[in-house]
């Protein structure tokens, strides 16, 4: 099959458009989908942010974000790379630019040969863009490698291609249901006991008779595709791969199996459509402090945006795995993610390449990432580590009924990851404009919106 590469790399960096589930934290509907949302909130940066550290006798090197946090994070490992390695030293200034336009600088620069930095963010849904064609990005596998053991293999596999790793993760995204204990336990309902979809949606039955309605089990959206993601997951498909005509497939028993239900959710009101489209915006967080639906999906990563906008939440909500259609499929999907890259560019790539491993992949480092950023870090070391998993004194820990760990341990083995391809944009815009409003709020024939969504995806997938 064709792609039109130029033209899906051109216009999927401008358009911003990315990973199934990942949206921004932003008021504008039409944007909404268009940031990863482990870190939405860091992507309204308006203007440039710039801070060096490190001794001017260090190797002078420049790194891109579009995440202030992840920047200064870096900072911090930084210095104690410093520390720990004065043969190596490292002098580095840091620029967080908005989103879409660190994208297209990063594509520009690499396509011209000149002006990228040494090492730069690359948002999950914008990665495959930068490995088409002659790759201008430098392999990480060697540097990785004294890591590798203790990672989990599949987040690595998303930044690769053909065996080589590009990028070095920033977390797994590991996906479970949020539930209001408080509510539930009020009206009488055992979370704990819903292992399936069919147990959900008869907890949202007795939730419906014990609140006389005002109480919602869940919110579904159509701004985000996080559910179709968890269908897939469940079922083993991907929409992403291509089919036997050379075509991507999003005609899935998965995604029609989720949006039936999901369509009987709302025609039964047992669930409501969320707000602006999703969980993870204002409207969405005004949503969960209303008290207005018991549950949603959602990756580890949103447990920061209960700290960050919803603190009076403290004490009510836990986590648990998601329910599954049928009993032994995963019960957890990857969703959202950054890869960090060290360009061609580099003034010293193995140097760069050294120092990112070990900020983002060394146990160290992922303490870090979790005690700073609160995401579920990809070295397992620190799963198992209690003065770590049981340090009540962590603002995450503190916060929940249940310890994140507790979860992240009992789904490990369940974590599935889905394809990031070139497609992958095309199918999320559509379904997030298109499909996903079709369906939960006009209420169209499922069988007769995928069909419709083929259809005018396959216009896209070949060249004219």
């Amino acid at each position: 099959m064709k792609k039109k590469a130029l033209a899906v790399l051109l216009c999927a960096a401008m358009a911003g458009t990315t990973l199934a589930g990942c949206g921004g934290n932003k008021k504008d509907d039409n944007s909404s989908k268009n940031i990863d949302a482990e870190s939405s909130e860091e992507a309204e940066v308006e203007a440039e942010a710039v801070t060096t550290v490190g001794p001017d006798s260090g190797t002078k090197m420049e790194m891109w974000s579009f995440v202030e946090m992840h920047n200064t994070f870096y900072a911090k490992m930084l210095e104690q790379w410093n520390e720990q390695n004065p043969d190596r030293q490292i002098q580095m200034t840091f620029t967080t630019y908005p989103f879409t336009d660190m994208h297209n600088k990063m594509i520009m620069a690499l396509q011209t040969g000149e002006g990228a930095p040494d090492l730069c963010d690359i948002e999950i849904g914008q990665f495959p863009n930068f490995l088409q064609g002659e790759i201008q990005l430098y392999d990480l596998s060697d540097a990785l490698e004294p890591y590798k053991d203790s990672l989990v293999q599949s987040r690595l596999e998303v930044y690769s291609k053909d065996g080589k790793y590009y990028g070095a993760p920033t977390h797994v995204g590991a996906t479970v249901m949020f539930y209001n204990a408080e509510i539930m336990e009020k009206y009488g309902i055992d979370y704990t006991q819903i292992k399936t979809w069919d147990d959900y949606t008869s907890a949202a039955e007795e939730l419906k008779e014990a609140s006389n309605g005002e109480v919602k089990m869940t919110s579904v959206d159509t701004a985000g595709v996080d559910w179709m993601s968890i269908a897939m997951a469940e079922y083993g498909e991907d929409w992403a791969i291509d089919g036997e005509d050379g075509l991507p497939d999003v005609q899935l028993k998965s995604v029609k199996n989720m949006l039936s239900m999901q369509q009987e959710w709302l025609e039964n009101d047992l669930a409501m459509i969320s707000p602006d489209g999703h969980t993870d915006l204002e409207a969405g967080y005004q949503n969960i402090l209303d008290g207005n639906i018991a549950s949603f999906p959602k990756a580890l990563w949103y447990m920061s945006r209960f700290l960050n906008y919803m603190p009076e939440m403290e004490g009510k909500w836990a986590m648990a795995p998601l329910p599954v259609f049928e009993e032994g499929q995963p019960c957890s999907v990857g969703i959202g993610g950054t890869g960090t890259v060290v360009t061609n560019q580099s003034s010293d790539p193995e140097l760069a390449a050294d120092f990112i491993a070990f900020a983002k992949c060394s146990k160290e480092g992922c303490v870090g990432i979790w005690e700073n950023l609160g995401f579920d870090v990809c070295n397992t070391e620190v799963w198992i580590d209690e003065t770590i998993t049981k340090n009540t004194d962590n603002q995450y820990i503190s916060f929940f009924r249940t310890n994140p760990f507790d979860v992240l341990n009992e789904v490990k083995e369940e974590i599935s990851t889905l394809s990031v391809t070139s497609n992958t944009p095309l199918i999320n815009d559509y379904f997030c404009t298109t499909t996903l409003n079709s369906v939960l709020q006009d209420g169209t024939d499922v069988e007769e919106a995928l069909q419709d969504a083929q259809d005018n995806l396959s216009i896209d997938f070949v060249e004219d």
